[in-house]
């Protein structure tokens, strides 16, 4: 399925369900260093780009349960959805993937239940006017799926390991 194309709310209930396990994906391997290698000046760190996805997901999952439990009408959410990318991750990365898992399967459960009449809710953005819910996972859904895609780019990107120790050149007889 192409982004570009019109999703239906199962479509983006099936891609907000896969963010946590596509991340933690592409990630298990990072070690410290490679979390924080900035390619360049324009490049954010992978640390920093995963810590801004987990904090994102976090904050629209929040804004969804509170649309759908409590009736709120108004947040908002340019700010959830993009909240800076000038963080790195404040906790282990193993640990932030689990608890993004763990709190994305509550609203991924909350999502599935959900009829006609409240995926097409209003929210109000004071930024950005109404949008309805359906549209709302949508634009996070697409968020989302790009910053999948930039974490398997800064990942192609990273340079090889070097061995620093003492390299072992075979003599002419092959020992």
């Amino acid at each position: 399925m192409e982004l570009q194309e019109e999703m239906s709310p199962a479509d983006v209930v099936l891609l907000l369900g896969s963010v946590p396990e596509r991340t933690s994906d592409l990630t298990y391997w990072l070690d410290e260093d490679r979390l924080r290698y900035r390619h360049g000046p324009a490049f954010p760190t992978l640390g920093g780009l995963i810590a801004h996805l987990v904090d994102s997901a976090t904050r629209i999952d929040g804004l969804l349960r509170h649309a759908h439990l409590d009736g709120q009408t108004t947040a908002d959410v340019r700010v959830a959805i993009d909240p800076g990318h000038d963080q790195n991750l404040a906790r282990p990365l193993q640990e932030a993937l689990e608890d993004l898992g763990r709190v994305r399967r509550r609203t991924v459960d909350l999502l599935h239940g959900w009829g006609k009449t409240e995926w097409e809710r209003t929210i109000n953005d004071p930024r950005g006017g109404g949008m309805s819910l359906l549209e709302l996972c949508r634009m996070v859904a697409r968020h989302e799926m790009g910053h999948i895609g930039q974490i398997r780019n800064l990942s192609a990107l990273l340079p090889e390991p070097q061995e620093l120790g003492p390299t072992h050149t075979p003599s002419a007889n092959g020992k």
